[in-house]
């Protein structure tokens, strides 16, 4: 019997000091815990033993960092830095010590002087054509490429588009390596991407971050017809970056890094890129044609938010949130060949919903004149499927050619439709009044001022900022009136 005892009191110290080394190899063994998710239903309740309650669901999830190693380092190969030349004028003075002794004021002369600066480019094509920013080249007299092995080219301005702040250039090369284009529709909120370009004068600079936002507005581009729907990310980005890319964890071309909101004037937390969608539209068109087919719907809109609610929604009957409110049709546009009326609301573009400004101008400004859509519109209570075909800004359903002009873009301003009472009080049927001019434009060359209100371009009568927009040939002359009555009119040679 005592023998028996002692069996099993051996066999018990045995299997307890078994179990104890055990446990103590599993714990070493696992020097860093899984991490792990705790999810829950929303109306799920804690027990005092979750681990045992049949409610309680545990998953694993993976935490480790995508690798970006693979887009990084093929992608940086195809990324340029470009030196733009800028002759501005500098201000001189002619000394006379003879004059200068007597007190009197020296004279003072113009001599132009050169400038640089620098931005980002990205390689789209084997042959050397360049995508970048049209703000990085504006006005250059000569442009500087340097490849990222070292190489050096001169480069040719293939055509630009402020509208997008998008320009195309070209150098003289072959077998280069290039950044193929992505899809930035596909851009999801949280997804990694990569900024690469040369900030700061530095090579090759590479930040990560993810996509803070799709679809943003910042009334930044200085135009008229401007069509903003910026990726923002907060990969960090700082003066000569712009034109850079903006790239996913396969190495393609999302967007083109373009602009920084900061009071700094460098990078304090988030950035923006023009969408691929945008870019790749607008170079081809360059690049095929010489002018960026614009395509035009034919209203003024709004959204619908809460702020069109609480200003307007009494007025128009309109109390959901969504869509664009259609506040004027142009006579003949594409909107009213389609039947759109004034104060439709526009709720999607092929399927795709259009509850923000930002979304409906970039499907719009993907476009070409030709190209046909579909519109859902809600109309009182009244679901609406419409077929549209797009034109371009001369009315005409056909793409332009190289030689068509912008007419604003050429004027240089900004400009609005004379307001009706100062017409009655000038005696005029209409016209177009310059809000303000740009650097450079032909209102400024020519010495016109605030307020001026142009009533002909090349003699043809223009009534609203929706005609002037419609000519397409090169302006040679330009006649309206001041406010104060004196009209003056303009001959180009």
């Amino acid at each position: 019997m005592k023998k028996q005892m002692l069996f099993y009191l051996s066999v018990i110290v045995v299997s307890a000091i078994t179990g104890a080394m055990s446990m103590y190899l599993a714990i070493g063994e696992q020097t860093t815990p899984m991490p792990q998710t705790t999810i829950l239903d929303s109306d799920a309740t804690f027990s005092q033993n979750p681990a045992t309650d049949a409610r309680f669901a545990a998953q694993v999830v993976d935490t480790e960092y995508p690798d970006l190693t693979y887009a990084a380092e093929n992608a940086v190969k195809a990324v340029v830095n470009i030196e733009a030349t800028v002759t501005v004028a500098g201000r001189s003075m002619e000394r006379d010590p003879f004059f200068e002794f007597f007190g009197y004021p020296q004279s003072y002369g113009s001599t132009p002087r050169e400038r640089r600066a620098g931005g980002s480019g990205v390689i789209i094509s084997e042959d050397g054509y360049i995508v970048t920013n049209n703000h990085v080249i504006d006005n250059a007299t000569k442009l500087r490429v340097t490849l990222h092995d070292g190489r050096a080219f001169d480069a040719d301005i293939v055509g630009s588009d402020p509208a997008t702040d998008v320009a195309l250039i070209k150098i003289e090369a072959s077998g280069l390596p290039t950044l193929p284009f992505g899809s930035s529709d596909d851009l999801r909120l949280g997804e990694w991407v990569l900024a690469i370009g040369y900030p700061m004068e530095l090579q090759s600079t590479i930040t990560a971050g993810i996509v803070s936002a799709k679809a943003r507005r910042l009334g930044a581009l200085d135009n008229s017809a401007g069509i903003e729907s910026f990726i923002q990310t907060d990969a960090a980005v700082n003066p000569g970056n712009s034109g850079g890319a903006l790239v996913n964890t396969r190495g393609e071309l999302v967007g083109i890094n373009t602009i920084i909101k900061t009071s700094t004037g460098s990078y304090v937390g988030y950035s923006f890129a023009v969408p691929e969608t945008i870019v790749r539209k607008v170079v081809v068109d360059l690049k095929e044609s010489g002018v960026v087919q614009r395509a035009v719907l034919g209203i003024s809109f709004r959204a619908v938010d809460q702020q069109f609610i609480d200003d307007m929604g009494e007025t128009t009957g309109i109390d959901t949130i969504g869509g664009m409110y259609v506040a004027t049709v142009s006579d003949g546009g594409a909107a009213s060949e389609a039947g759109i009326r004034k104060g439709d609301v526009i709720t999607a573009i092929d399927g795709i919903a259009v509850n923000d400004s930002a979304i409906f101008l970039e499907q719009i400004g993907k476009r070409r004149p030709g190209d046909k859509i579909t519109l859902s519109v809600r109309r009182g209570n009244k679901e609406l499927s419409l077929s549209a075909t797009l034109q371009n800004r001369a009315g005409k359903t056909t793409l332009l050619s190289r030689e068509t002009v912008d007419v604003v873009a050429e004027l240089g301003a900004k400009l609005t439709d004379a307001p009706t009472s100062l017409c009655r009080e000038l005696d005029i049927h209409g016209g177009v009044q310059v809000v303000s001019i740009k650097h450079g434009g032909l209102l400024e060359r020519c010495r016109v001022r605030e307020g001026y209100i142009i009533t002909h371009i090349n003699d043809k009568p223009v009534y609203n900022v929706d005609e002037l927009n419609r000519l397409d040939k090169r302006i040679t002359s330009i006649d309206g009136i001041y406010p104060t009555g004196r009209a003056s009119s303009y001959t180009i040679m």
